[in-house]
Protein backbone atom coordinates (compact mmCIF):
# COMPACT_ATOMS: atom_id res chain seq x y z
CA UNK A 1 0.00 0.00 0.00
CA UNK A 2 1.38 3.57 -0.82
CA UNK A 3 1.87 6.08 2.68
CA UNK A 4 -0.94 8.89 2.59
CA UNK A 5 -1.12 11.59 4.16
CA UNK A 6 -3.70 11.79 6.78
CA UNK A 7 -2.79 14.97 8.80
CA UNK A 8 -5.76 16.52 7.54
CA UNK A 9 -8.29 14.59 9.92
CA UNK A 10 -9.88 16.63 12.59
CA UNK A 11 -12.72 16.12 14.88
CA UNK A 12 -14.48 13.48 15.24
CA UNK A 13 -12.94 12.26 11.97
CA UNK A 14 -9.87 12.18 13.58
CA UNK A 15 -11.02 9.54 16.23
CA UNK A 16 -10.99 7.03 13.69
CA UNK A 17 -6.72 7.36 13.19
CA UNK A 18 -6.83 6.95 17.13
CA UNK A 19 -9.10 3.75 17.23
CA UNK A 20 -7.28 2.41 14.27
CA UNK A 21 -4.14 2.70 15.95
CA UNK A 22 -5.63 0.73 19.52
CA UNK A 23 -6.38 -1.86 17.58
CA UNK A 24 -3.49 -2.31 15.28
CA UNK A 25 -1.45 -1.92 18.59
CA UNK A 26 -3.47 -5.07 19.78
CA UNK A 27 -2.95 -6.70 16.72
CA UNK A 28 0.55 -6.63 16.58
CA UNK A 29 1.09 -7.94 20.14
CA UNK A 30 1.87 -11.58 20.58
CA UNK A 31 -1.23 -13.71 21.66
CA UNK A 32 -3.34 -10.11 21.19
CA UNK A 33 -6.80 -10.27 22.02
CA UNK A 34 -7.73 -9.31 18.28
CA UNK A 35 -6.92 -10.92 14.94
CA UNK A 36 -6.30 -7.60 12.58
CA UNK A 37 -3.47 -8.02 10.39
CA UNK A 38 -5.75 -5.67 7.55
CA UNK A 39 -5.47 -3.04 10.42
CA UNK A 40 -2.00 -3.37 10.97
CA UNK A 41 -1.26 -2.52 7.22
CA UNK A 42 -3.66 0.70 6.98
CA UNK A 43 -2.18 2.22 10.26
CA UNK A 44 1.46 1.80 8.88
CA UNK A 45 -0.02 3.11 5.24
CA UNK A 46 -0.93 6.28 6.75
CA UNK A 47 1.40 9.09 7.43
CA UNK A 48 0.30 10.41 11.01
CA UNK A 49 2.59 10.96 14.16
CA UNK A 50 0.29 8.08 16.40
CA UNK A 51 2.32 9.60 19.57
CA UNK A 52 0.08 12.56 19.25
CA UNK A 53 -2.36 10.20 21.03
CA UNK A 54 -0.30 8.53 24.31
CA UNK A 55 -0.75 5.87 25.43
CA UNK A 56 -2.74 2.60 23.96
CA UNK A 57 -5.46 0.50 25.59
CA UNK A 58 -6.75 -3.15 24.67
CA UNK A 59 -10.35 -1.81 25.02
CA UNK A 60 -10.90 -0.97 21.11
CA UNK A 61 -10.12 -4.04 20.59
CA UNK A 62 -12.85 -5.93 23.31
CA UNK A 63 -15.23 -3.26 21.53
CA UNK A 64 -14.23 -4.41 18.10
CA UNK A 65 -14.39 -8.46 19.53
CA UNK A 66 -17.54 -7.35 20.91
CA UNK A 67 -19.11 -5.95 17.40
CA UNK A 68 -17.43 -8.98 15.50
CA UNK A 69 -19.30 -11.48 17.60
CA UNK A 70 -22.71 -9.80 17.01
CA UNK A 71 -21.92 -9.55 13.73
CA UNK A 72 -21.22 -13.61 13.09
CA UNK A 73 -24.20 -14.25 15.11
CA UNK A 74 -26.61 -12.55 13.06
CA UNK A 75 -25.03 -13.61 9.98
CA UNK A 76 -25.13 -17.47 10.71
CA UNK A 77 -28.93 -17.25 10.06
CA UNK A 78 -28.43 -14.47 7.62
CA UNK A 79 -25.41 -15.20 5.56
CA UNK A 80 -26.16 -12.81 2.32
CA UNK A 81 -27.71 -9.80 4.54
CA UNK A 82 -26.17 -6.65 3.60
CA UNK A 83 -24.27 -5.28 6.73
CA UNK A 84 -24.31 -1.31 7.25
CA UNK A 85 -21.54 0.10 8.95
CA UNK A 86 -22.52 3.91 9.95
CA UNK A 87 -19.17 6.64 10.40
CA UNK A 88 -17.10 3.09 10.02
CA UNK A 89 -13.99 5.33 9.96
CA UNK A 90 -11.00 3.43 9.40
CA UNK A 91 -12.30 -0.07 10.70
CA UNK A 92 -11.21 -3.21 8.97
CA UNK A 93 -14.36 -5.39 9.86
CA UNK A 94 -15.56 -6.64 6.80
CA UNK A 95 -12.01 -8.25 6.09
CA UNK A 96 -12.53 -9.61 9.25
CA UNK A 97 -16.29 -11.09 9.15
CA UNK A 98 -16.44 -11.90 4.90
CA UNK A 99 -18.15 -14.97 4.72
CA UNK A 100 -18.35 -14.79 0.80
CA UNK A 101 -21.76 -13.90 0.70
CA UNK A 102 -21.98 -10.45 2.41
CA UNK A 103 -22.54 -7.06 1.00
CA UNK A 104 -21.37 -4.08 2.87
CA UNK A 105 -22.18 -0.54 3.16
CA UNK A 106 -19.81 1.88 4.77
CA UNK A 107 -21.44 5.21 5.65
CA UNK A 108 -18.56 7.99 6.27
CA UNK A 109 -17.71 11.08 5.24
CA UNK A 110 -15.67 12.57 1.86
CA UNK A 111 -12.29 12.45 3.74
CA UNK A 112 -12.80 9.02 5.42
CA UNK A 113 -14.34 7.62 2.07
CA UNK A 114 -11.30 8.57 -0.04
CA UNK A 115 -8.61 7.35 2.40
CA UNK A 116 -10.67 4.13 2.59
CA UNK A 117 -10.99 3.65 -1.21
CA UNK A 118 -7.09 4.77 -1.62
CA UNK A 119 -5.64 2.29 1.22
CA UNK A 120 -8.00 -0.96 1.40
CA UNK A 121 -8.67 -3.36 -1.07
CA UNK A 122 -11.53 -3.47 -3.67
CA UNK A 123 -14.80 -6.04 -3.77
CA UNK A 124 -17.83 -6.05 -5.65
CA UNK A 125 -19.47 -6.48 -2.47
CA UNK A 126 -17.84 -3.57 -0.32
CA UNK A 127 -19.56 -0.26 -1.46
CA UNK A 128 -18.89 3.46 -0.03
CA UNK A 129 -21.62 6.08 0.73
CA UNK A 130 -19.53 9.27 1.02
CA UNK A 131 -22.35 11.22 3.74
CA UNK A 132 -23.09 11.74 6.96
CA UNK A 133 -25.12 9.21 8.30
CA UNK A 134 -27.44 11.51 9.84
CA UNK A 135 -28.32 12.19 6.12
CA UNK A 136 -31.04 9.21 5.79
CA UNK A 137 -30.83 8.93 2.26
CA UNK A 138 -27.88 6.08 2.35
CA UNK A 139 -31.06 3.87 3.60
CA UNK A 140 -32.41 4.33 -0.47
CA UNK A 141 -29.41 1.84 -0.92
CA UNK A 142 -29.45 -1.08 1.31
CA UNK A 143 -31.21 -4.15 -0.04
CA UNK A 144 -32.53 -5.75 3.01
CA UNK A 145 -34.18 -8.92 1.10
CA UNK A 146 -31.89 -11.01 3.05
CA UNK A 147 -31.65 -9.32 5.69
CA UNK A 148 -29.78 -5.82 7.23
CA UNK A 149 -27.73 -5.72 9.92
CA UNK A 150 -26.76 -1.77 11.27
CA UNK A 151 -23.61 -1.22 13.33
CA UNK A 152 -22.27 1.69 15.02
CA UNK A 153 -19.50 1.45 16.31
CA UNK A 154 -17.95 4.49 18.02
CA UNK A 155 -20.48 7.08 16.88
CA UNK A 156 -23.42 7.91 19.00
CA UNK A 157 -21.21 8.98 21.93
CA UNK A 158 -20.78 12.07 20.11
CA UNK A 159 -24.71 13.58 18.92
CA UNK A 160 -27.42 14.35 21.30
CA UNK A 161 -29.92 12.30 22.52
CA UNK A 162 -32.03 13.55 20.40
CA UNK A 163 -30.80 13.07 17.27
CA UNK A 164 -29.67 9.63 18.62
CA UNK A 165 -33.15 8.48 18.81
CA UNK A 166 -34.12 10.00 15.72
CA UNK A 167 -31.83 7.77 13.89
CA UNK A 168 -33.02 4.34 15.71
CA UNK A 169 -36.47 5.34 14.93
CA UNK A 170 -35.70 6.12 11.22
CA UNK A 171 -34.21 2.53 11.02
CA UNK A 172 -36.77 0.68 12.72
CA UNK A 173 -39.60 2.45 10.16
CA UNK A 174 -37.01 1.84 7.38
CA UNK A 175 -35.73 -2.13 8.02
CA UNK A 176 -38.87 -3.90 10.08
CA UNK A 177 -36.79 -7.32 9.67
CA UNK A 178 -33.33 -5.94 10.49
CA UNK A 179 -31.41 -5.56 13.75
CA UNK A 180 -28.76 -2.40 14.75
CA UNK A 181 -25.71 -2.81 17.10
CA UNK A 182 -24.46 0.22 18.96
CA UNK A 183 -22.24 1.49 21.91
CA UNK A 184 -22.60 4.00 24.39
CA UNK A 185 -20.87 5.26 27.16
CA UNK A 186 -22.15 5.94 31.12
CA UNK A 187 -22.93 9.23 32.23
CA UNK A 188 -20.10 9.99 34.06
CA UNK A 189 -18.21 9.84 31.38
CA UNK A 190 -19.87 12.03 28.78
CA UNK A 191 -20.11 14.86 31.80
CA UNK A 192 -16.59 14.21 32.40
CA UNK A 193 -15.68 14.66 28.41
CA UNK A 194 -18.34 17.66 28.21
CA UNK A 195 -17.05 19.65 31.11
CA UNK A 196 -13.56 19.03 31.50
CA UNK A 197 -12.53 17.32 28.40
CA UNK A 198 -10.63 13.56 28.32
CA UNK A 199 -7.36 14.56 27.76
CA UNK A 200 -5.31 11.61 26.52
CA UNK A 201 -2.08 13.05 25.90
CA UNK A 202 -0.59 16.81 26.48
CA UNK A 203 -1.10 17.33 22.09
CA UNK A 204 -4.66 15.09 21.92
CA UNK A 205 -7.73 16.15 23.55
CA UNK A 206 -10.47 13.44 22.40
CA UNK A 207 -14.39 15.57 21.45
CA UNK A 208 -17.22 15.65 23.72
CA UNK A 209 -19.64 12.97 24.36
CA UNK A 210 -22.97 14.48 24.78
CA UNK A 211 -24.67 11.18 24.48
CA UNK A 212 -24.86 8.49 27.14
CA UNK A 213 -26.87 5.24 27.27
CA UNK A 214 -27.48 2.33 29.64
CA UNK A 215 -28.51 -0.98 30.17
CA UNK A 216 -31.10 0.52 33.18
CA UNK A 217 -32.74 2.77 30.25
CA UNK A 218 -33.52 -0.20 27.86
CA UNK A 219 -37.14 -0.08 29.05
CA UNK A 220 -37.27 3.58 27.43
CA UNK A 221 -36.20 2.23 23.73
CA UNK A 222 -38.25 -1.49 23.80
CA UNK A 223 -41.40 1.32 23.93
CA UNK A 224 -39.97 3.02 20.76
CA UNK A 225 -42.67 1.69 17.92
CA UNK A 226 -41.06 -1.08 15.63
CA UNK A 227 -38.19 -2.46 18.08
CA UNK A 228 -39.35 -5.83 19.10
CA UNK A 229 -36.40 -6.30 21.62
CA UNK A 230 -32.99 -5.12 23.42
CA UNK A 231 -30.23 -6.49 25.03
CA UNK A 232 -27.19 -5.76 26.33
CA UNK A 233 -24.32 -7.61 25.28
CA UNK A 234 -21.35 -8.88 27.79
CA UNK A 235 -17.75 -7.64 26.60
CA UNK A 236 -15.40 -10.18 26.99
CA UNK A 237 -12.72 -10.83 29.47
CA UNK A 238 -9.54 -8.66 28.96
CA UNK A 239 -6.02 -9.40 28.61
CA UNK A 240 -3.84 -9.88 31.93
CA UNK A 241 -5.30 -10.41 35.14
CA UNK A 242 -7.04 -6.40 36.50
CA UNK A 243 -9.55 -7.16 33.36
CA UNK A 244 -10.15 -11.01 32.82
CA UNK A 245 -11.03 -10.13 36.95
CA UNK A 246 -13.15 -6.94 36.90
CA UNK A 247 -14.85 -7.29 33.30
CA UNK A 248 -17.35 -10.43 34.32
CA UNK A 249 -18.02 -8.76 37.69
CA UNK A 250 -18.62 -5.74 35.91
CA UNK A 251 -20.76 -6.86 33.44
CA UNK A 252 -22.58 -9.66 35.94
CA UNK A 253 -24.34 -7.35 38.89
CA UNK A 254 -27.06 -5.08 38.43
CA UNK A 255 -25.02 -2.69 40.80
CA UNK A 256 -22.73 -1.40 37.88
CA UNK A 257 -25.82 -1.26 35.08
CA UNK A 258 -25.40 2.53 35.44
CA UNK A 259 -21.48 2.46 35.12
CA UNK A 260 -20.73 0.04 32.75
CA UNK A 261 -20.17 1.27 29.14
CA UNK A 262 -22.61 -0.71 27.22
CA UNK A 263 -23.24 -2.35 23.75
CA UNK A 264 -26.86 -2.27 22.90
CA UNK A 265 -28.54 -4.96 20.15
CA UNK A 266 -31.79 -3.69 18.71
CA UNK A 267 -34.43 -6.09 17.26
CA UNK A 268 -36.33 -4.30 14.58
CA UNK A 269 -40.26 -5.83 13.74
Amino acid sequence: MPVVDARHLSGISETALLTLHHRATEAARAGGLLKDPMAITLRDSIDYDYDHFGRTHQLTALRALLFDNASRDYLKTQPRATVVSLAEGLQTSFWRLDNGELTWLSVDLEPIVHLREQLLPTSNRLHYCAQSALNYSWMERVDDSQGVLITAEGLLQYLERDVVFDLIVACAKRFPNGRLVFDSVPWFLSVYSRRVGFKLSKEYTAPPMPFWFTANEYNGLRAVPGIRAVRELRYPPGRGRLLSWAVPLVYGSSWFVRLRPTVTIVEFG
